[in-house]
């Protein structure tokens, strides 16, 4: 990046004016603001800026100072109550106001995005080799099992992989969106972002109806990497949109991490070069979870979606044990508990070795990418 362009950057202010949102017409004004598809998150964020307030920006929007024409006739026949009777409640996550230029407002379906949750961000190619696969997977059960929930861009290959591996695990992930909060996009996912909707949050910045469209992903990375506490590459070519994740985590200081691979893989590109420029190297989940310094024992962690004989089970199994000993343990028939013992595994809660089981514990190196061919 040129020095002036970073200068200009680092002059930027960030956040909100203070009067925005506070006061008369403002929650109107913001709700309507969210809205416009004519103007670029960044070109918003400056005349907000210059306006002072939601309502002044929306007003110079209306006189022609900003947005497109499309806007104006939009906010012609359209009112914050129309807009308001056809969404849930919207609601702003605060981390959002770290980025430079933080969206207006954002939309959410399924569960609230609570103060509470601690989120990791775990993104890669759409492409991936089986071993990102693979990774991806790891990573996010581990990471679901510690108590973090897993956000990502709810995209084919690496997204898709490590939301699924979150849910697997019986934890909760969050998609942010690169088209309307009510679009399944893409199609081939539709499975998995209802399950979402029903055990996680879908997150966007842009309202129902807006499709789909290449220029909006960027702007979605920026969302994913302001709603973690550290991100994830795990595959990726070096000018992707994984790349972009990365970046804009880095901007506002949030850890970046990298799984590394063969040097002579394309998919490797992101991940090493970022481990070059100083992002962590994690081999495991392990890793992840020590540099963040999540203890994976401090918050009890009870999986979603397992039967009542598969929660006895998992509550019993307190150190590694044989099927007999959990059977007895938990006052089950010995099919009861091996049925219920093979559940678990498959789903990445327990392991076996050598004929007994304990929880499972991500641990060790994850294997080093192919090389394609």
């Amino acid at each position: 990046m040129p020095a002036e362009e970073r200068s200009e950057d680092q002059s930027r202010p960030s956040g909100f004016p203070p009067r925005f949102g506070d006061g008369p017409g403002e929650d109107d004004a913001v709700l309507l603001l969210r809205c416009l598809l004519g103007i670029t998150p960044r070109s918003l964020h400056a005349l907000v800026w210059r306006a002072g307030s939601a309502s002044s920006a929306l007003a110079a929007i209306v006189a022609g100072a900003g947005g497109s024409d499309n806007d104006r006739t939009w906010l012609e026949e359209r009112s914050a109550a129309s807009v308001r009777r056809e969404l849930a409640d919207p609601e702003y996550w605060p981390a959002l106001l770290r980025l430079d230029d933080p969206p207006v407002g954002i939309f959410c379906r399924g569960r609230p995005l609570s103060p509470e949750h601690r989120r990791v961000a775990i993104v890669g190619s759409r492409r991936p080799s089986p071993t990102g696969v693979e990774v991806a997977r790891s990573l996010a059960r581990g990471s679901a099992l510690a108590g973090l929930v897993v956000t990502s861009g709810g995209a084919l290959g690496i997204d898709a992989r490590a939301h699924e591996g979150a849910l697997d695990a019986g934890g909760s992930t969050v998609a942010v969106l690169g088209c309307g909060i009510d679009r399944d996009y893409p199609a081939t996912n539709q499975k998995l972002l209802r399950q979402i909707v029903d055990r996680g949050t879908l997150v966007s910045e842009y309202p129902p109806g807006v499709p789909a469209e290449p220029f909006r992903f960027p702007a979605r990375n920026r969302v994913i990497a302001g709603l973690s506490i550290g991100v994830v590459i795990v595959e990726g070519v070096e000018r992707s949109g994984t790349r972009s994740t990365a970046d804009f985590a880095s901007q506002v200081g949030i850890d970046v991490f990298g799984v590394p691979g063969a040097i002579t893989s394309t998919l490797s590109e992101a991940p090493n070069a970022l481990i070059r420029d100083g992002a962590r190297l994690i081999r495991s989940s392990t890793d992840l979870l020590h540099d963040l310094g999540v203890d994976p024992g401090e918050r009890p962690f009870t999986p979603e979606g397992l039967s009542p004989i598969q929660t006895a089970v998992l509550a019993v199994l307190e150190r590694p044990m044989m099927a007999e000993e959990v059977s007895l343990a938990a006052e089950l028939g010995f099919p009861d508990a091996v049925s219920a013992l093979m559940g678990l595994e498959m789903r990445g809660l327990i392991a076996g070795e050598g004929g007994r089981y304990r929880r499972a514990v991500e641990s060790g190196p994850a294997r080093r990418l192919p090389e394609p061919g």
